[in-house]
């Protein structure tokens, strides 16, 4: 990756650039909601869930099909303890990411994760991939009111960077991330 003069930041989505945790979380999400009679297919998830919080995907749940947000705590405890499992089974160090990272820092460029995961599964996500040490900031849908598509994450990464949002390029795979990125002045690649 050619970063210009410029540019004094990378900062990127961790589930399907970093660590492709797609699947784990549709399954992990349907595991907590089948006891209570509910699923989503694998096309809704894609198109419609990918890239949000559980916390959002309850609220459309609720919203558009009559899940009882009583339960909406219970699944969402459910869902990221399921999510650790697997992720503890499937998610391992990807070498060119390593590799990638390694050569930004090489470079001073400053690295940064920007997720809509809560931050214990971030951390946990990316110890597994060994990517933890390389971060200068990792922001998670916890530290923020409104999360991606919002821009206040990036707007929040950027502050802690001590930079301006034209100063960061964006590395995002969804819809979501894009906007964020987008709306909040950064420069983005996919």
């Amino acid at each position: 990756m050619e970063v210009k003069n410029d540019i004094k930041a990378v900062l990127f989505d961790m589930d399907g650039v970093l660590i492709d945790a797609r699947d784990w979380h549709f399954q992990a999400l349907n595991e907590a909601l089948t006891p209570f009679g509910y699923q989503i297919s694998y096309q809704n998830h894609i198109s419609r869930f990918n890239g949000l919080s559980t916390n959002s995907k309850l609220k459309i749940l609720s919203a558009e099909f009559n899940f009882p947000t009583s339960l909406h705590s219970i699944v969402n405890i459910i869902k990221q303890d399921r999510t650790l499992r697997i992720a503890g089974q499937l998610c391992f160090p990807n070498v060119k990411h390593q590799i990638l990272l390694s050569r930004l820092n090489q470079k001073g460029i400053l690295i940064g994760v920007v997720t809509n995961s809560i931050r214990n599964s971030a951390e946990a996500l990316l110890s597994y991939a060994n990517l933890s040490e390389f971060l200068n900031v990792l922001v998670t849908n916890e530290d923020v009111v409104r999360q991606k598509p919002d821009p206040e994450c990036y707007l929040l990464a950027c502050k802690k960077l001590g930079i301006r949002s034209d100063q960061a390029v964006v590395i995002e795979d969804g819809e979501y991330g894009a906007r964020a990125a987008t709306e909040a002045g950064c420069h983005q690649r996919a």
